[in-house]
């Protein structure tokens, strides 16, 4: 974790972020703080999920699909997010293949965002080792960021209509060096934990799980300490144009 007051300030000149996660929750260990700062503040925030997270429980994953695209919904609710697209690539087996680099940049075009919104692609995170399906989520959205900003790249989407698009900045989520963090208020610290509440049924079948007001407040805390601020969000930070 960086020392007190050594990151910048994220940029509040943004108006359109997008998402792009492995599983349903992804977002909620955090991030969703950052998510509620920003659609209070009137930005438009969509999330690309690229698995429905099917191979996460214990129940069958015709049963668990669906179960966590409802939980999803609704901590999407909690934080102001309108747009929630659910992809159905294979959970627990993803790769950062061209396939999903093109469904990622298909959906970069389509909602044109200035902002892009990923996990870490690193195989040690500050948790521990970091999931297979998490790191090809990282990368391939980081590719599929250069991917969507060149018209030579996945000539069908042009076919599709879709014009090449450049996203200003592409902030990565779960990094051991941050650069940047959002400062977040008490409100939306509470969305944030409603944000991962939601995820009734998953947590639930977790042994030993915590919940989410036991640790959501003192990690954003602790992020606040990197920013001068009582909570925040930190992010690795590439601005890309």
């Amino acid at each position: 974790m960086a020392e007190s007051g050594t990151l910048e300030r994220f940029p509040d000149d943004i108006t359109r972020v997008l998402a792009v996660v492995a599983h349903p929750d992804d977002m909620e260990y955090g991030a969703s703080a950052a998510v509620h700062h920003w659609t209070s503040a009137g930005v438009e925030v969509a999330y690309l999920l690229l698995t429905s997270g099917e191979a996460g429980m214990r129940s069958a994953p015709e049963v668990v699909g669906p179960l966590r695209a409802l939980e999803q919904r609704a901590a999407c609710d909690a934080v102001g997010v309108e747009q929630l697209t659910i992809l159905d690539h294979p959970d627990g087996t993803l790769m950062p293949t061209l396939e999903l680099r093109r469904d990622i940049a298909r959906a970069i075009r389509q909602f044109r965002p200035d902002v892009v919104v990923t996990g870490s692609w690193d195989v040690e995170a500050p948790w521990g080792l970091n999931q297979a399906d998490h790191r090809a989520a990282g990368l391939a959205t980081l590719d599929a960021c250069r991917d969507a900003d060149n018209a030579w790249v996945f000539g069908e989407l042009a076919e599709e209509g879709l014009e090449k698009w450049g996203a200003t900045w592409l902030l990565v989520t779960g990094s051991d060096r941050p650069t940047h963090a959002v400062a977040v208020t008490d409100a939306d610290v509470a969305a944030a934990v409603a944000s991962l509440s939601a995820h009734r049924a998953y947590l639930a079948d977790l042994p030993n799980h915590p919940a989410p007001a036991d640790f959501i407040p003192s990690m954003l805390a602790a992020g606040g300490e990197s920013l001068g601020e009582p909570f925040a969000v930190p992010f690795r930070a590439y601005r890309l144009r």
